[in-house]
């Protein structure tokens, strides 16, 4: 059964067109990397399944919601986080402050405090770093302990899909092996659905899972992450190249 449906979305900003008619579906505890050179529309597409960008046409379904154009914070509260490009830590906040921020949307509701401290203990648990540090400021962490907190802020939520828009920018191979490696045990332990952009297919080959490849805005390839990765049809479609 599909936790994530997609059909015929598209992405406008003015006249530019950055995702063209955009239709698949990703099942429950699947791993899906969306990869494919820059401008190709993937981090748009992203943005658009967590609401940070309304699409300009088609639908989003989301754990049999109707998710389309619905405010990040509403499409948060049904189980969908996103890990955004970049980062984007509070600074000038502790690494506790960066955390709870992820569980103001529960505020108010019975019982929110209890079950912020119990995700809180469970992300200090995946991140043991963040938890020695929890009382410095995040901006002085480093790009690998700030990819970690934003992840964990994303756990606050207790979702049941994460959307992550290129988890290994600016960092180096081997910090970025360990994220990866956090993700999978993540993955395994919290049944999770992982959504995950990347530029590069070589994660994905290296990781597994299933593989689509964006172009000009469109899905040109979709499919078992390793085989594609070593496919001719790979390289032409990702160079613009032969037939698709």
């Amino acid at each position: 059964m599909s936790l994530l449906a997609l059909s015929n979305i598209s992405v406008r900003y003015g006249r530019l067109t950055a995702v063209r008619g955009v239709t698949f579906t990703l099942a429950e505890g699947e791993i899906l990397f969306i990869t494919g050179p820059n401008g190709a529309g993937k981090s748009s597409l992203l943005r658009a399944i967590a609401g940070v960008t309304p699409p300009a046409g088609g639908r989003i379904d989301f754990a049999d919601h109707d998710i389309t154009g619905r405010a990040p914070e509403d499409i948060a509260r049904l189980g969908l986080s996103m890990v955004p490009e970049g980062r984007d830590v509070f600074g000038s906040l502790t690494i506790e402050e960066n955390l709870m921020v992820g569980t103001g949307m529960h505020s108010g509701t019975r019982g929110w405090r209890a079950r912020a401290a119990s995700e809180l203990e469970a992300v200090y648990a995946t991140f043991p770093i963040l938890k020695e540090r929890r009382h410095s400021q995040a901006g002085l962490l480093s790009g690998g302990q700030q990819q970690m907190l934003v992840i964990g802020r994303a756990l606050m939520t207790t979702p049941r899909l994460v959307a992550i828009d290129e988890p290994s920018l600016g960092l180096a191979p081997n910090i970025t092996d360990q994220v990866y490696e956090r993700l999978i045990a993540l993955r395994a332990e919290r049944k999770l659905t992982l959504l995950i952009v990347e530029q590069s297919s070589t994660r994905a080959m290296m990781v597994g899972g299933r593989m689509m490849l964006m172009r000009g805005g469109e899905i040109v390839l979709d499919g078992d992450a390793r085989a594609l990765g070593q496919s001719e049809a790979m390289q032409a479609a990702y160079f613009g190249y032969g037939e698709h």
